[in-house]
């Protein structure tokens, strides 16, 4: 496993190019969009530069869609490398959706969901089974 260097007192590192070797954006010209349009705030503070000079122990809050996620800058990097070496440089302190990392939860939900005819957002293609289930649900209310 690589480790990151650790960042130096008064060391700085533009804040595009560290959301790009951090893998939170998959270009740095995604990364500067991002910034100018105020998607991205540090410590709490709007940035609209994607020059900003970031700092070891700065708190990031990025929004992207309905999610926001939170990072605190641990290291820079030298170059975009393999996400091992990417998740080296922050803490990731954005809390989950319902307070767990288990996807059981969410399969539980699932099959209550196409009871009621309800599909999840984002859920993809109805699988052949769903497919069965809201033709069934359809007929159902065919009859009255």
């Amino acid at each position: 496993m690589t480790k990151a260097p650790e960042a130096e007192p008064g060391q700085s590192q533009r804040l595009d190019q560290w959301l790009w070797f951090a893998r939170i954006t998959k270009s740095r010209t995604l990364a500067q969009s991002l910034i100018e349009r105020g998607k991205v705030r540090v410590n709490k503070q709007k940035v609209e530069r994607s020059s900003y000079g970031l700092k070891a122990g700065d708190t990031i809050t990025f929004s992207s869609g309905p999610r926001v996620r939170v990072f605190t800058v641990k290291a820079f990097g030298a170059r975009r490398g393999p996400a091992v070496e990417a998740q080296a440089l922050y803490e990731e302190l954005t809390p989950a959706a319902d307070g767990t990392k288990s996807t059981v939860k969410e399969n539980a939900d699932t099959s209550h969901a196409l009871a009621s005819g309800i599909r999840p957002e984002g859920a993809g293609r109805p699988t052949k089974r769903e497919r069965r289930q809201t033709e069934r649900l359809k007929d159902r209310f065919r009859d009255c």
